[in-house]
């Protein structure tokens, strides 16, 4: 007589064990790759209706996150000697098309970001967004930690020069970030109180000089951060609009593709910067806290898997890509809610960005490749 109960739990265990076979051998975790799974999949629905029902936007985005998972399942197998070798050249690289963008790049709404491929529009400031920590992660592995006033100052040429190409072009949004990955990266390598103080200072200071040297549309951002009503129908427009989405969709939101502003356009960029405003008044606070969730998901996930790397540039890079992720949801979600002025940061792996979604797929291969070498690497 044959137990279909025993016969159906020793099925379960065999595909659990075939899969977790699997995953080993690619290298994946696979909580976090669950974790980043169902985001897609919520972001790419929330994309639909945010673009008015577009399926060449989706597709566009399906073919993006494609790319991003083979770079992911090939950088989970590069060793961190490997990375370790590439970083000088990949930041190299980086910067230098960033020259090129500066020459001949393409114009879009009136800035000049990106590289024309043909096939595809190429923007090379996402590269920077992981050549800084890994260059920062290269020069700090072998120095003593905390670093001293030399190795901070060697760490600023290294941040300090493509945010300063970038932020030229002009892209504020991704000149922050990549000023973030940096600042995260020294503070991980454990700087003393009397250091970070001192650098807090000369922050404000290079605040208060930026501002001269910021464009006139950049002032009024943070202008209008301050007080948007003082230009609603101008410059303040986005963000009266965005918290008008959010505070509309109340608790259970108005329902998928239901939502006024974003369906009639009143909400602008509702696709790209303003999504999280979407997903506020389409799915309403349920669907905040289950998108929020879902991010608090992966950020510790990544966190856990940093901190089990046993060498200094498999731990910093690491933690410095999990911990960068965590400041892109930050920076959107306190943008489109007037927590923070409106940088043009979009939300990771939902808004629409082929670039983007590449390089972030990539730097989670990254990570989990860090962490499945981590027996492998002395400390």
């Amino acid at each position: 007589m044959i137990d279909i109960g025993d016969t159906g739990i020793a099925r379960t265990r065999r595909t659990l064990f075939s899969s977790a076979r699997l995953l080993s051998v690619l290298n994946l975790d696979g909580p976090l790759l669950v974790g980043l799974a169902l985001l897609a999949l919520y972001g790419l629905a929330i994309l639909y209706s945010a673009s008015g029902q577009s399926l060449d936007t989706v597709l566009r985005t399906v073919m993006s996150m494609a790319l991003g998972v083979a770079a992911m399942l090939a950088l989970t197998h590069a060793s961190p000697n490997f990375l370790r070798r590439i970083s000088p050249w990949l930041y190299v690289i980086g910067v230098l098309l960033l020259v090129v963008v500066e020459v001949t790049g393409v114009i879009g709404k009136g800035a000049q970001r990106w590289l024309n491929l043909g096939f595809m529009r190429f923007q090379p400031s996402e590269i920077m967004k992981l050549g800084v920590p890994m260059l920062t992660a290269w020069y700090l592995h072998d120095r003593p930690l905390p670093p001293d006033y030399k190795s901070l100052l060697a760490v600023a040429v290294i941040i300090f020069l493509p945010v300063g190409l970038v932020a030229i072009e002009p892209d504020l949004g991704t000149a922050a970030l990549i000023a973030a990955s940096g600042a995260i990266m020294i503070l991980m390598a454990g700087l003393s109180m009397r250091i970070v103080l001192a650098l807090m200072v000369l922050g404000v200071g290079a605040a208060f000089a930026g501002w001269h040297v910021l464009h006139d549309y950049q002032r009024q951002r943070v202008l209008t951060f301050l007080n948007p009503q003082n230009d609603p129908l101008g410059t303040g427009y986005h963000i009266i609009q965005s918290q008008i989405a959010l505070g509309s969709g109340g608790v259970f939101g108005k329902g998928w593709m239901h939502g006024s502003q974003a369906q009639l356009q009143f909400l602008p960029e509702r696709s790209t910067d303003f999504i999280f405003a979407v997903v506020g008044e389409e799915f309403g606070l349920i669907g905040l806290l289950f998108l929020l969730a879902l991010y608090l998901f992966i950020v510790s996930r990544a966190v856990w898997l940093a901190m089990q790397t046993n060498d200094t540039f498999s731990r910093l890079l690491a933690l410095g890509i999990a911990l960068t992720f965590f400041v892109y949801v930050f920076i959107n979600a306190g943008m489109v809610s007037g927590l923070v002025p409106v940088v043009g940061v979009p939300l990771p792996l939902v808004s629409y960005g082929g670039t983007s979604v590449v390089t972030l797929l990539a730097g989670f291969g990254i990570l989990m490749g860090l962490y499945s070498h981590r027996k492998l690497v002395k400390s």
